[in-house]
Formats: structure tokens, C-alpha cells, sequence
């Protein structure tokens, strides 16, 4: 799950194998500072899925979560050919949450690279199994298809910490910034949010204005979220973050 360009193929791995008996090793054999050992398919998958979705999905894409990050490795090209060529299930589970335990935080390339530990403990064994058993599994070649983009009219919602204003309701965005996978990225207090790999918001206190463009266009590390999120869903994100940075 980390940037390595090299897994950005568009059909696989073709070093998958040898890549897992690597990271097997590695998680097996360190004997330096926290250790993960072999991980048993006993994850919760539903709760992989949710946590999946909040801490991975704005980085990576796997169609059975409906994700479509761009950042890191497409994780269902990454892995379907080597599942064709009999890469197990199991194989394939600890080779992801070896790559959560120890990403590549710093290409060489200067490419965004992987903070480690974005999810943690049993959390990160219910992610490891979910994405196992789905990437790469079914029609790949057609995803599913992204929200339409429509024209809305909200009701307006004075923006606060950043100033500014947003024609978007805060409740509303608050379960988009939960759900785009905004907190494995950012840290915001009123979402319980602590991601560094992008700006920490309360810090920033954006106005919404900003909000709007950095969610719509991305810049940088931050992939654009235009055609993945309806222009409410960015207009409520904006009206969220907002009104509530650098206020705890």
C-alpha cells in the first residue's frame, strides 16, 4: 500500500510473489522495535471496510469500497494477476498489513509516501483482511460508476474558524469529511481526525472558498475530488471544516 511507482501498473504486480515472500519475511524476522507477526484471517471485514474507506480511500482505489484515490497503488490492478496466478488469499493479507506496518514513507522518486501505522493493532488486522479478500476480485476493467455532478442550492451556512462563508450544510459535510478518507490525511479535533499527510486544519483554519478549490481541483499531495463527490457534498465539506477548525 505504499507509492512506489513501480506498483502503479495498470495490470499488477509482476513481482507480487517475491514481494510477499519479502514482506513476510520482514514482518516475521525483525527483531528492531514494534514487530508485526503473522496475521490470521480473522479480521472483522465489515469493520476493514469502514476503516478502509475513512483512512485509505482518498489514496487509494478499490472498487468494492468505491474508492478511487490516485496517490497511492490502484490496489485492485496491484493484485489481480498475481490472485489469477494462485497468490492466495493469506499471502495476500499479510502482504498488506505488512505494508501498513512498514510503508515507504520517503520515495526516492519524491512521490507522497505512505505514513506508517495509519491504522493500528486489530483495526489495521480488519483493514489487511478486507482488502484481501476483495482487490482484484470481479470485473475490474469496468468500475463502478462515480456520483453525477448537479447543480444544488443549499441553504447557507456562515463559515467560522477560516472565515468566509459556504453555501453547504456542516452536518452534512462532517459525514463526507469522515467518509471521503479526509482524517487519514488531515487533522481535525472535531473529527477526531489526526492524519499528517496534508495540512493540519486547525492550524489553517481555511475559509470555506479554499475548501471548496483544494477539494475541487487537489493540489499537490491531495488528489482532486471532482466527479467523486457531488459540488453539495464538497459545498457541506467546506461549510464543515470551516465552521469548526481551530475551534478545540
Amino acid at each position: 500500500m505504499s507509492s512506489r511507482p513501480h506498483l502503479r501498473g495498470r495490470r499488477g504486480l509482476v513481482l507480487l510473489p517475491l514481494l510477499a515472500v519479502g514482506v513476510a519475511a520482514a514482518v516475521l524476522f525483525s527483531g528492531c522495535g514494534e514487530t508485526v507477526g503473522y496475521t490470521k484471517a480473522t479480521g472483522d471485514r465489515s469493520k476493514g471496510k469502514e476503516l478502509f474507506t475513512q483512512n485509505c480511500g482518498s489514496c487509494h482505489t478499490l472498487a468494492d469500497a468505491g474508492t478511487t484515490g490516485q496517490i497511492g497503488p490502484n490496489l485492485d490492478y496491484a493484485f489481480v494477476e498475481s490472485r489469477k496466478n494462485g497468490l492466495g488469499e493469506s499471502t495476500i493479507l499479510q502482504v498488506v498489513r505488512g505494508q501498513i506496518a512498514y510503508p515507504v514513507q520517503h520515495p526516492s522518486t519524491g512521490a507522497p509516501g505512505m505514513p506508517a501505522n495509519i491504522v493500528k493493532g486489530q483495526d489495521a488486522d480488519d483493514v489487511a483482511s478486507y482488502v484481501a479478500a476483495v482487490a482484484g476480485v470481479g470485473d475490474i476493467d469496468h468500475p463502478k460508476p462515480q456520483p453525477t455532478t448537479t447543480a444544488t442550492t443549499p441553504a447557507a451556512t456562515t463559515g467560522g474558524g477560516g472565515g468566509g462563508s459556504a453555501a453547504g450544510d456542516a452536518a452534512a459535510g462532517k459525514q463526507v469529511f469522515m467518509s471521503a478518507g479526509c482524517v487519514g490525511c488531515h487533522t481535525l479535533a472535531d473529527a477526531g481526525a489526526t492524519g499528517t499527510v496534508g495540512p493540519n486544519l486547525d492550524d489553517a483554519m481555511p475559509p470555506a472558498s479554499l475548501v471548496v478549490e483544494r477539494v475541487t481541483n487537489g493540489k499537490g499531495p491531495m488528489p482532486p475530488f471532482k466527479g467523486q463527490l457531488s459540488e453539495k457534498q464538497i459545498q457541506d465539506v467546506a461549510a464543515y471544516v470551516s465552521s469548526v477548525a481551530g475551534k478545540k
